[in-house]
């Protein structure tokens, strides 16, 4: 795909607004290790760095794999640091660029910190400062996607769309669940992806009882529900979408299960808009699912963010405490699984807006071939 066509992403921007959520949190200095936020905050996309953001620098530690890539890419992305490459003294690097900096506290990401690293952290390189635990101050950030970001991943929704446009027909063809998803897959990268977003999931028959199956050797027959779990990436940037498709005539059982959650999850998307609590959302696909009798069938929460990550903050379940903001990315995905007839989840991903949400998962939703 052309990035060139897309509008761009504002990375220089970033650095600041996390200073200044560090500043309100009290926290002189920050060592960034996950490298999804390094490449949320600098553009890098290797996978080797270090990020050390305060007041007034930022330094950032690869190894000699990158030294090139990274310049360029933090160049691209006009992000101003000190870039230095090392595969051997990276923790004397770091060690000095804290001590310039004059920080006497540093954080640590707790979602991505092992307690080993924590130890060693501890113990060997910061003996003298105070480490402090830190949760969501980049993850606030990524929630709210600038222009660019919403464009990408627009292009990687469209990308899944059109694909499952060109292949859907095969279904009538009778191909093994893994044959499917080979043509999909392929369909995705001659479209113009990247990759995958993750493994396309292709669940046919009483394989659609399994949420996370793997497309296997079973042939896909008539009267059966097929479960088509699959995403495009983008420059970084993930679509997530599933359909659900009937191959031939199905039973009473399986309508009524295709009708069910497909009202849940129009529900769901309809409940979406900002300032809207998180288990709100689950909560108005849940109940239509519980009042067809199928409560203990929903297996999974109703959604989660999408961005970098496929699976990113906010969680859209019943044990979320969060809210949902204007310009971030959910999914909306219920689901009925019963291992006698199959199963059935339906899914879009949204951007939600100030008083409602946008689908940007457009394939249409409809039951059969």
């Amino acid at each position: 795909m052309d990035l060139s066509t897309l509008a761009p992403m504002d990375v220089a921007g970033r650095v600041d607004r996390l200073r200044q959520a560090m500043e309100q949190a009290q926290i002189p200095a920050l060592l960034v290790t996950h490298l999804t936020s390094i490449r949320y905050l600098s553009g890098f996309t290797g996978s080797a760095a270090l990020l050390l953001v305060s007041p007034d620098g930022l330094t950032f530690v690869t190894d000699g794999r990158y030294g090139q890539q990274s310049e360029a890419e933090l160049k691209a992305a006009g992000v101003n640091a000190t870039i230095e490459v090392s595969s051997l003294n990276q923790k004397d690097i770091v060690v000095a660029a804290v001590e310039a900096s004059g920080a006497t506290r540093l954080g640590l990401e707790a979602e991505s910190v092992t307690w080993s690293a924590v130890q060693t952290y501890d113990d060997k390189w910061f003996p003298d400062l105070e480490l402090v635990s830190t949760k969501g101050l980049v993850g606030e950030l990524r929630l709210i996607k600038d222009d660019g970001e919403l464009a990408r991943l627009e292009a990687a929704a469209a990308i899944a769309d059109s694909a499952l446009a060109q292949v859907r027909h095969r279904l009538n063809d009778r191909p093994t669940e893994t044959e499917f998803a080979l043509e999909l897959n392929a369909a995705m990268r001659s479209l113009g992806a990247d990759d995958l977003s993750f493994e396309t999931i292709v669940a046919s028959g009483p394989n659609g009882a399994l949420p996370h199956h793997h497309p296997g050797t079973r042939t896909i027959t008539g009267g059966d529900l097929v479960v088509i779990d699959f995403g495009a990436l983008v420059d970084g940037y993930h679509s997530d979408m599933t359909r659900t498709i009937a191959v031939g005539d199905i039973s009473d059982t399986q309508q009524k299960m295709w009708d069910v959650v497909a009202r849940s999850q129009a529900a769901g998307v309809e409940a979406v808009a900002s300032e809207v609590a998180c288990k709100d959302v689950d909560t108005v696909c849940r109940d239509i699912i519980v009042e067809a009798g199928w409560g203990e069938a929903f297996l999974h929460g109703t959604g989660h963010g999408v961005g970098l990550d496929i699976h990113e903050d906010p969680r859209v379940a019943q044990s979320s405490t969060a809210t949902l903001v204007e310009r971030c990315v959910i999914t909306v995905e219920p689901g009925v699984y019963l291992p006698a007839h199959g199963g059935v989840r339906i899914e879009d991903t949204v951007v939600v807006t100030s008083d409602g949400c946008r689908p940007i998962t457009l394939a249409p939703k409809t039951i059969g071939v």
